[in-house]
């Protein structure tokens, strides 16, 4: 019998059995250090994220006071502008309003020159349009309008925005009311009628009617103004509903290169003096309607008379509601003012073409002469800027 000592499977076993067990062994060193290596990665990450965590908030803080150190540039740099463009339209402003008191007395002084007095308000014309854009970007910039101390009727409200454009001759007036808005609204809505009819006129073909009626509704009247141009995109009908239901500030370098002051002017003055502006409508003429609604408490109680020349008060009634188209003005249908300041006219001998007027009911009424119409006209000269005359310039509020 072979001995346990000198039996070679014996060893061979017992080797294979120690190395089993050293293999053991080690594996299980092994485990263990990648466990604690594991969990140190494992607590490293925990450390890492929260690093991350902390720098995620440390940049959301550091973007955040960017953006109001940002702001607050912005803003100081907008009230610098503003500031300055406040200060200079005012300057601006009071130069306008001097040179039209000027033309003022050139027109009662050469009123019986007719190429002069012709020249005279075409100068005074311009004159008022600049005055316009002035009022509207003093407006932008914080600035105020002023105030009238009486009332005046819509259809003079409604000559004198009209006068106040470069394409006057293209937009009749139809007014079967007469009602008066109170003074102080009476500034504000005579510089938004005739930044809607400037829009209009700019917007349409030339040669095309701009129409301007005058409706009562319900809840107070409402101006409509009707262009026979293209009509609006819905960005540009977006645009315009934003910037005429402004609440606040207008931001005036995002109004484009070059800037478009027109709807914000327009937003600005509803807001301030409490009525209201839409367009986006389309009109008769498949152009563009766009409505001024005025509330009840910005309408007068007693409607003084409109504004018109002493002569177109001969031998009838006068009312402001018989209109005609407007046809251009010549200088030789003049040949002074009335004492308010207004245009008379002369006839000219030989026939002459007649123009239908407009009755009460909005109906062809008796044909007028075309020399009556053209000089009668001559009043959107001279109310587009003798409105505006009477109205205090003094800023501040219209409660001041």
């Amino acid at each position: 019998m072979t001995s346990l000592t000198t039996d070679p499977l014996l060893w061979i076993l017992l080797v294979v059995l120690i190395a089993a067990v050293v293999a053991v062994m080690r594996a299980r060193r092994t485990n263990m250090a990648l466990r604690r290596t594991r969990k140190d990665l494992e607590t490293g990450l925990g450390e890492a994220r929260g690093d991350v965590g902390q720098l995620h908030t440390h940049i959301a803080a550091l973007t955040a006071q960017h953006q109001r150190d940002l702001a607050d540039v912005r803003a100081d740099a907008e009230a610098a502008t503003k500031a300055v463009l406040k200060s200079a339209m005012g300057t601006l402003q009071s130069l306008a309003e001097e040179q039209q008191v000027l033309l003022d007395d050139l027109l009662k002084k050469y009123g019986d020159t007719t190429d002069v007095l012709g020249d005279l308000m075409t100068v005074d014309h311009t004159g008022s349009q600049f005055g316009r854009r002035a009022k509207g970007i003093s407006v932008l910039c914080g600035g105020w309008l002023g105030r009238r101390d009486g009332a005046a009727t819509v259809y003079d409200v409604a000559r004198s925005a009209q006068g106040r454009i470069r394409d006057f001759n293209r937009v009749s007036v139809h007014s079967q009311v007469n009602v008066s808005l109170v003074g102080k609204a009476v500034e504000p809505v005579a510089v938004v009628l005739a930044e809607l009819l400037d829009n209009a006129t700019n917007y349409s073909a030339p040669g095309t009617p701009v129409e301007v009626n005058i409706q009562t509704v319900p809840t107070g009247l409402c101006f409509i103004v009707d262009d026979a141009g293209l009509g609006m995109d819905q960005e540009t009908k977006d645009r315009a509903a934003s910037l005429l239901s402004v609440d606040g500030p207008v931001d005036i370098t995002g109004l484009g290169d070059p800037p478009r002051f027109g709807f914000a002017v327009c937003g600005m003055l509803a807001a301030r003096y409490g009525f209201a502006v839409s367009v986006g409508s389309v009109s008769p003429y498949g152009g563009v309607r766009a409505v001024i609604r005025v509330p009840e408490s910005l309408l007068a109680a007693d409607a003084p008379s409109p504004a018109v020349d002493a002569q177109d008060t001969a031998g009838a009634e006068a009312a402001p509601q018989r209109l005609a188209p407007v046809p251009v003005v010549g200088p030789s249908h003049v040949v002074g003012t009335t004492s308010g300041g207004l245009p008379k006219r002369r006839r000219r001998n030989g026939s002459v073409t007649v123009v239908p007027a407009l009755d009460a009911a909005g109906q062809e009424g008796t044909p007028q002469p075309v020399s009556e119409v053209t000089a009668s006209r001559l009043g959107a000269f001279a109310r587009g800027t003798q409105l505006g005359r009477t109205t205090n310039t003094t800023e501040g509020s219209d409660d001041k």
